[in-house]
């Protein structure tokens, strides 16, 4: 289990690092120049990943369950699901309304994604996992506005409705694709109570 947080720790303060230390970052640029940044973050960010899916893995093994969802509640989790595919679908194309009304798409998904599965899954595991990326939403969306309201982001102007439309299309698509095998490919766990 104290993997599971340190991997978590690791990997969203990597995540977080423009917002909890913009000046290391800034300076970490200036020297070696922004190709080698994104090039030493991705690096981090996928060694991070993969000691997340590792010790989630490992944590199922030993933790209890903290509470036991009703059934009915994974059909609200798949509902949420579904937006939250959209949303993230959104946040990979040129604005349309779903991104320039949701501000910050992806951020958005995560935290319904995040969402969904606290509320489906009661074990210790999940809940931490599935808190800690929530947490992580809501700090970095606040972090967001605050860059915004500073000028230092400016956010994308609407281009068409057209990718809304492809955005449902296609977060539908992935959706039922999850629902249908790729979760059980994936996770190993079935997402609807069969």
């Amino acid at each position: 289990m104290l993997l599971l947080v340190i991997s978590l720790i690791l990997f969203l303060g990597i995540h977080l690092t423009r917002v909890i230390a913009p000046g290391w970052r800034a300076s970490v640029i200036a020297a070696k120049g922004e190709r080698a940044w994104k090039l030493g973050y991705t690096l981090a960010s996928i060694a991070t990943l993969v000691l997340v899916v590792y010790a989630f893995g490992q944590a199922r093994q030993v933790t209890g369950i903290l509470y036991t969802p009703p059934v009915w509640i994974a059909h609200l989790s798949s509902l949420l699901m579904l937006v939250a595919m959209i949303c993230l679908v959104a946040s990979l194309m040129p604005p349309g309304h779903i991104a320039t009304k949701t501000k910050h798409p992806m951020v958005l998904s995560v935290k319904i994604w995040a969402l969904a599965h606290l509320l489906a899954n009661g074990e210790t595991f999940s809940v931490i996992l599935f808190a800690a990326f929530l947490a992580w939403g809501v700090v970095l969306r606040i972090a967001l506005k605050r860059r915004e309201r500073n000028g230092e982001l400016v956010r994308k102007p609407f281009v068409s409705a057209r990718y809304d439309a492809a955005a449902v299309v296609i977060g539908t698509v992935v959706y039922l694709l999850f629902i249908w095998r790729l979760h059980v490919w994936l996770i190993g766990v079935q997402p609807l109570p069969i």
